[in-house]
């Protein structure tokens, strides 16, 4: 399974981000990770969830517009240098990072950072030839105790 993201924009204003999340609250649907990036009008926040699809109505039947993304989760040591060992294998691939950001759990040595790529078959690719292990969406919901 890959790994699905949401993501919606919001307006830079207290109170809008509360929002959203009390809406899939109210549904049972935990927040497993998320991201957000704001300017001075408007943020967008980025969500993983373990029913995005659910989520996904339900915030979309609240009036919001909901974006789905595939992300990409990878294990990268836990250490110093471990990330730069990582993004040197994408950069050597030419590999464009559209943005991002930590899972908030750790395995043992290893952190999971979740990925953006303009092209994520190649960054999976690229990740799995190189020896990086690429955690895929069942595996990670099943290490993700809700």
């Amino acid at each position: 399974m890959k790994l699905q993201q949401l993501s919606l924009f919001l307006e830079n204003r207290p109170g809008r981000l509360g929002a959203p999340l009390e809406a899939i609250a109210k549904e049972g649907i935990n927040i497993l990770t998320l991201s957000l990036a704001d300017t001075a009008q408007f943020g967008i926040l980025r969500l993983i969830v373990r029913e995005w699809d659910k989520a996904k109505q339900v915030l979309e039947d609240a009036g919001w517009v909901v974006n789905l993304t595939e992300v990409v989760a990878v294990d990268v040591l836990d250490r110093p240098g471990g990330l730069a060992e990582a993004l040197a294998v994408l950069e050597g691939a030419g590999l464009n990072i559209e943005y991002m950001y930590a899972f908030s759990l750790r395995r043992g040595d290893k952190a999971i950072l979740i990925f953006r790529f303009e092209d994520p078959d190649r960054a999976i690719a690229v990740l799995l030839e190189k020896g990086l292990h690429v955690v895929d969406g069942d595996e990670l919901l099943s290490v993700v105790s809700c």
